[in-house]
């Protein structure tokens, strides 16, 4: 049933509030488990929608998922059939693109739909597709279908990709494994969650050189074994409370920050005057501000301020006095937000599908809005939290794919938000 959130605004965020685990790591991750028919442990998982039809994914294809506690899962892949992918699963989510790469490593052949997702632009697998054939696939597309085929094993090769694509990363990282040889990939993705898949993937006994670097290094395994692993925390879930605290001048503690991922963040908090206390290496604190000064963000691949928070930073830009540049140049509809911005009293100028200028002070009245993607779903619950009066949000199961339970913590730290069925 479709469902809405409710929100009155006008409340700082006071308190403390918890990060979880990243769900950009365990997608990929719960994937690589397919590369082994040993049993794997994978702990600290968010339970959120791409997580969850992942773990559907790989039960209909024959894993033994058992669960050791409310974010903790085994699980064995020893009868897995790669043609009992849920297809329909696979339309709704973009991650279920990194099925690819394990599963032709494994056995051979898979045959998947065009991958779904959040709607922030065009998102072709070309940088996929170009790198697997390198190693030897024959790939094929028909219907919205492709079919990944190789003859024998897949073999290492020189990749070098056409863009900082993580999924793509990914995806020849666990093809790589099993792998014969050795893989270079060059203009590899270096993101966090990148470095997360590539510490499980090592203990499964994958030899990899290079983590944290655009350079990788893969030498492939003949058999790969289970393995335990910890997911690291979201940088993206914390930079998001971050943000929020800013812009409602709130007084918040995150607990489970992943500091060592958040340096250009903790910089821009910096030089916004907006003041950050370092608590402990895992909780730090967003005091009020007393001046903000913010003129622009550009949004750029990791160590860079992530695009996933580009959107609420949007908001935090319509408190800020003066103009402030956004720029996104990674995808043409990161942008669809600020639509839903002006509606709601913001004054935007969306210079391109890129760039936007956003001027300030502004304050902003609730309205009724339409979530487009898992990004700017987030941002419309910080400017509805802001705003004066009632703003309503439809289609949130696009946040649910990426907050778990999100209005729950925000409730916690003094929001007035509510879900309802729509």
């Amino acid at each position: 049933m479709a469902q809405k959130f409710i929100i009155q605004g006008g409340k700082p965020l006071i308190g403390e509030i918890e990060v979880g685990g990243c769900k950009n790591a365990a997608t990929p991750i719960l994937a690589a488990t397919l590369l082994t028919e040993k049993p794997c442990i994978i702990d600290n998982l968010p339970l959120v929608e791409d997580v969850l039809r992942m773990i559907n994914i790989l039960q209909e294809m024959g894993a033994e998922i058992k669960w050791l506690g409310s974010k903790k899962i085994k699980i064995t892949n020893k009868n897995i059939n790669p043609k009992r992918i849920d297809q329909k699963i696979v339309c709704k989510m973009r991650s279920s693109v990194l099925l690819i790469g394990p599963l032709l490593a494994r056995f051979g052949e898979v045959n998947i739909a065009q991958p779904g997702g959040c709607i922030i632009g065009v998102r072709p697998i070309d940088v996929h597709i170009d790198a697997l054939k390198k190693m030897g696939a024959e790939v094929s597309e028909k219907d919205n279908f492709y079919n990944f085929k190789i003859n024998g094993k897949l073999q290492g090769s020189n990749i070098i990709l056409k863009e900082f694509s993580v999924t793509s990363t990914e995806n020849v990282l666990m093809a790589a494994a099993l792998a014969e040889g050795k893989t270079i990939i060059k203009i590899a993705a270096t993101e966090p969650h990148v470095q997360d898949l590539c510490i499980f993937l090592k203990k499964m006994g994958v030899k990899i050189q290079g983590i944290g670097t655009h350079t990788l290094k893969i030498t492939g395994q003949k058999k790969l074994k289970g393995a335990n692993h910890f997911l690291i925390f979201d940088p993206v879930e914390a930079g998001t409370y971050m943000i929020m605290a800013a812009a409602t001048k709130g007084d918040l503690k995150i607990k489970n920050t992943p500091t060592e991922y958040l340096d250009l963040v903790f910089e821009l908090f910096r030089e916004m005057r907006v003041p950050v206390k370092i608590i402990n290496k895992k909780t730090i604190q967003i005091l009020p501000w007393q001046e903000l000064i913010f003129n622009k963000v550009q949004c750029l691949p990791y160590p860079g301020i992530p695009t996933d928070l580009q959107s609420v930073f949007g908001v935090l830009a319509t408190q800020s006095p003066g103009s402030t540049l956004i720029h996104d140049p990674m995808y043409e509809g990161r942008l669809k937000y600020l639509e839903e911005l002006n509606k709601m009293g913001a004054e935007i100028v969306i210079c391109d599908p890129h760039r936007a200028i956003i001027n300030g002070p502004i304050k902003l009245h609730g309205a009724e809005l339409g979530t487009i993607d898992l990004r700017g779903g987030a941002s419309l619950i910080l400017a509805g939290i802001l705003a004066s009066g009632k703003t309503t949000i439809k289609n949130i199961e696009q946040i649910d794919r990426g907050y778990e339970k999100i209005e729950e913590k925000l409730k916690k730290i003094g929001a007035d938000i509510k879900r309802v069925n729509a």
